[in-house]
């Protein structure tokens, strides 16, 4: 691990290199819109984004969600000109796309399916506050042509507390194969399940090639449903 600086060739910005201090720092994990997550010292976790990205939304919702499930805690939170971040405990477990897991498909897959399942099960519908729908997904979609053809959703199949971004990497997963807790929880909100389910089976052709989407779907407990699998994977890629 380094200290003061990643592993990579962008700079650590000033705030996570005033978090870190004198302590190791270690990158986890970096995404296409510039954010950053490291790993502080042993025990502490920091997620930075640029400027545009409002990680208060996911300390809020990740607040909510500790009462029923297992999520990061949030220690502190902040922004300046150049970004904001997130302190958060670190979880056991690794994310389902590390080497080991990539290596492991069936285990990890299945992993994401049943955490997935858990996570829809668990999260109460009544009481969340947030949203996810797609009415306010298209509110946000900057292309008029992709509005006018999304706005015929299908029905909902079952609605739940969505993920928000049900990629494999948003799964950590136990030594024993077993999922372990849930992350990036930033746009977590009320939704149609297939909102989540058509991105996360989306994501294992990604992460570990063909062939993997009916297993997630058998470890959640659900059959395969191409045309809201369809509709929700357009709205992804049409969304901001």
């Amino acid at each position: 691990m380094l200290i003061g600086r990643q592993s990579s060739d962008v700079a650590v910005p000033p705030t996570v290199l005033r978090l870190a201090a004198t302590r190791t720092l270690n990158v986890l994990w970096h995404n296409e819109i510039g954010g950053v997550t490291y790993l502080v010292g042993d025990d502490v976790v920091v997620k930075w984004s640029p400027p545009g990205v409002d990680l208060g939304a996911e300390a809020e919702r990740l607040a909510w969600a500790r009462a029923f499930l297992v999520v990061p805690e949030v220690v502190d939170a902040g922004a300046d000109d150049d970004g904001s971040w997130l302190v958060m405990t670190r979880l056991s477990g690794e994310n389902a796309v590390t080497p080991r897991w990539v290596a492991e498909p069936a285990t990890a897959v299945r992993a994401v399916g049943e955490g997935l399942r858990a996570l829809h099960d668990r999260l109460p519908v009544e009481s969340c506050p947030y949203s996810w729908s797609v009415t306010d997904r298209l509110a946000e979609v900057a292309d008029p042509t992709s509005r006018d053809r999304l706005r015929d959703a299908p029905t909902v199949d079952r609605l739940v507390v969505c993920h928000g971004d049900a990629c494999a990497p948003n799964t950590l997963v136990a030594d024993d194969g077993r999922w372990a807790a849930h992350v990036d929880l930033g746009s977590l909100g009320l939704a149609d399940r297939w909102a989540d389910l058509a991105v996360a089976t989306w994501s294992t052709g990604w992460n570990y090639g063909p062939g993997w989407e009916d297993a997630l779907l058998d470890a959640y407990g659900v059959d395969p449903d191409a045309e809201r699998t369809a509709y929700y994977r357009e709205l992804w890629e049409a969304g901001p």
